[in-house]
């Protein structure tokens, strides 16, 4: 007896399956009772063969890569429906399929609806009420907007938008690199991923049925907004740590949301239409007013630590912690010392310290303020930072315009350019400034949509309050890492003839959790260390980048391929991922999908207790950040006699950087290609350019002789 499983979509339906009737085998296997059918072959991860090349090559561009990773999935995966690429190749469509009736008679298999009835039970019509009920459940999850754009909240909440508008939270879906990655993890586990990963960072396009691989510029503009206004404000239950599965209250912009607070002061706005103007509670055409929620209900989970561990605690099925930010918060002494919460610090008057709240209006309804009451910071600033054409981020709706007639009716905004369209506006090298226009070289060609100088002024006008708006997060993000990542005073150690010995310390500056936190595995924070003669002659360094722009350590391809010299001497606290063979023995990877010797990997629940053990089975991470209250370490570094040219002084610089990602998961990712037309060098140039020097130490050290 065989079944066909089918393990990949927004569920694990046909794990589920073999887990309840036949457990578990990862080959195909006559007597196994399970077999899992078409699943192609794939390429095996890089580390098998990236010694041919060590410079990242250029793009295999996101939308034109829908149709191979579709490809190399099994045909109809998913228990109800099936991925296939459109003839524009910029997103996929979903649609359904049937399962495959099996050829000999088997008990307890499910029917098409999946409700767990046996195939030959027959039909029991629903109670009559009970399936009106559910009717309209339906009808209004589908009608008015069920998911409203940020872009609505705008017109009452304008800071709360301006805040969250260059966030990362605002950030996670429209990250090239995440998507990338994404993918590329979905594709070494053959599908069977599903939407793990970006469950959490597009909550919206998962409840309202998109695909997982799509351009973001096809996607709902609720949906592209990542972890948007309703992705916190309409959660009603306390959903635990369930790594960003939880529902989404469907409604209306009329319909109740949820927070710290109750609706004293909304029913008093909704009461005094002579201050505030005429409001709508309840949707009516005959009524010319400003929609409005009918009703703020306390929720109070939202300012809870618990609240931001269903995120950012990230535990997979089968034992591996990706992220453990909330876990480690929990044995923080900011938790059990302090009773302190995340929104404590991230989201307080000064980021990154317990600083209280400020005291402001919440809304502004027409010219008038709401009175002041706690008002929590939403830039909510972090390691992460945009790497995208500053046209569509920051989010703006007066600069993008929505290329789908459906979505732009609905939006209260007319942007000025379409996502694509803002993708070819060169502000590089000048368009729109009147330093360009006024001397624009003869023969100079536009793209169509760009031979218009007003419109070009008019971008450049919207760009610069973009760059303002970055540049203002920036300044956060500095004083957040800032605080969270400390560095000593040079300390000389000895200092002669035979060579210089000094040393620095590293320390964490916060108690709430270690630095780096989150997804510390690919969060790149270094020390960069130059000395230099009385000439000004470099005798030393180390942190210096690859001509990828990765640090000389085991994971730099330059390194690998013997063209640079590893740095020993590097200080990094980069956590790196081990992965366990199939036959035994363990490798440090850049993915943290196990290089897989015999049979094709799978992500799947295991069929052993992992917990027996003390690790997961298949990957884990060797982690080198620094623990919460203080946890420091040293970076020691000794300057050879051979290293010297002559009787001091010499002068040492320390720089402590921190980045948003490594250089090399780029190439690791780069082959299932990236959104916006992005090249893979165009990315790592980007990661570059946003490396953040947090501190920096300067010392002079007198050699003399012995």
């Amino acid at each position: 007896m065989a079944i066909r499983v089918c393990v990949f979509g927004t569920t694990a339906f046909g794990l589920l399956v073999a887990i309840l009737f036949h457990g578990i085998n990862g080959a195909d296997s006559s007597g196994s009772g399970l077999r899992v059918e078409n699943c192609a072959a794939i390429d095996p991860p890089a580390e098998a063969n990236r010694g041919n090349s060590s410079s990242l090559q250029e793009p295999q561009h996101f939308p034109a890569d829908v149709d191979a990773i579709l490809a190399e999935l099994p045909p109809g995966c998913g228990a109800t429906t099936e991925l296939r690429a459109t003839p524009s190749h910029s997103h996929a469509e979903v649609v359904p399929i049937s399962w495959q009736q099996p050829t000999t008679e088997a008990p307890h298999l499910l029917n098409g609806d999946q409700t767990g009835t046996p195939a030959n039970a027959p039909h029991v019509p629903r109670p009559e009420p009970l399936q009106h009920v559910i009717d309209q459940a339906h009808a209004d999850c589908y009608i008015n907007d069920p998911f409203p754009s940020a872009a609505k909240c705008k017109t009452c909440h304008p800071g709360h938008y301006r805040e969250w508008s260059v966030s990362p939270h605002a950030y996670a879906q429209l990250s090239p690199v995440f998507n990338t990655m994404y993918n590329k993890l979905n594709k070494l586990n053959n599908g069977t991923l599903g939407d793990f990963c970006i469950r959490c960072h597009t909550p919206v396009g998962l409840t309202i049925g998109e695909p997982l691989v799509m351009s973001n510029m096809d996607r709902h503009p609720t949906s592209r907004e990542g972890v948007t206004c309703v992705v916190c404000h309409r959660v009603n239950q306390a959903w635990g740590k369930g790594s960003g599965r939880r529902a989404l209250v469907a409604g209306n912009l009329n319909a109740p949301i949820y927070g710290p607070t109750g609706s004293e002061i909304l029913q008093q706005v909704i009461a005094n239409p002579d201050a505030y103007g005429v409001l709508k509670p309840v949707p009516n055409d005959d009524v010319r007013g400003r929609d409005i929620h009918q009703t703020a209900i306390p929720f109070f989970e939202l300012s809870t630590p618990g609240f931001c561990g269903a995120c950012h605690d990230v535990f997979a099925p089968n034992g591996f912690r990706l992220e453990d930010a909330f876990s480690e918060f929990k044995s923080s002494p900011a938790a059990r010392e302090k009773q302190q919460s995340c929104q404590d610090c991230h989201m307080s008057a000064q980021p990154g310290r317990a600083s209280g709240y400020r005291c402001e209006p919440a809304a502004q309804v027409g010219n008038v303020a709401t009175p002041p009451r706690k008002r929590t910071n939403h830039m909510i600033v972090g390691p992460d930072y945009s790497i995208v054409h500053p046209g569509i981020f920051p989010h703006n709706p007066d600069a993008v315009r929505e290329e789908h007639a459906a979505y732009a009716a609905d939006s209260p905004y007319v942007g000025l350019a379409t996502m694509r369209e803002w993708l070819q506006f060169d502000y590089s090298s000048g368009w729109g400034t009147p330093e360009f226009e006024h001397n624009i070289p003869e023969g100079y060609v536009f793209p169509e949509c760009w031979q218009d100088a007003g419109r070009r002024f008019r971008a450049a006008d919207i760009l610069r309050k973009q760059f303002e708006l970055l540049a203002e997060a920036r300044a956060l993000q500095h004083q957040v890492l800032g605080t969270g990542y400390q560095l000593g005073e040079i300390e000389l150690v000895k200092c002669d003839n035979r060579g210089i010995d000094f040393r620095v310390l590293v320390y964490n500056g916060t108690d709430g959790h270690g630095v780096p936190t989150g997804f510390d595995a690919e969060r790149l924070v270094f020390l960069r260390v130059t000395v230099v003669d009385s000439t000004g002659k470099l005798v030393f360094v180390s942190g210096d980048l690859d001509p990828n722009g990765d640090v000389r350590d085991s994971h730099s391809f330059y390194v690998h391929n013997g063209k640079l010299p590893v740095d020993r001497q590097l200080f990094s606290l980069q956590t790196k991922f081990i992965t366990r063979n199939v036959f035994g023995g363990e490798r440090e990877q850049i993915l943290n999908v196990p290089y897989s010797l015999d049979p094709l990997p799978y992500t799947r629940p295991e069929t052993r207790p992992f917990t027996v053990l003390g690790r997961p089975l298949g990957a884990r991470k060797h982690k080198q950040n620094l623990a919460a209250n203080r946890g420091w370490r040293y970076a020691d570094y000794h300057v050879d006699a051979r290293q010297l040219t002559g009787v001091g002084p010499y002068s040492a610089h320390v720089e402590l950087i921190a980045g948003m990602v490594p250089v090399n998961l780029v190439h690791e990712i780069s082959s299932v290609g990236f959104d916006y037309d992005m090249s893979p060098r165009q990315v790592a140039n980007a990661i570059v350019a946003g490396h953040l020097t947090l501190h920096a130490r300067e010392a002079v050290f007198r050699v003399h002789e012995r």
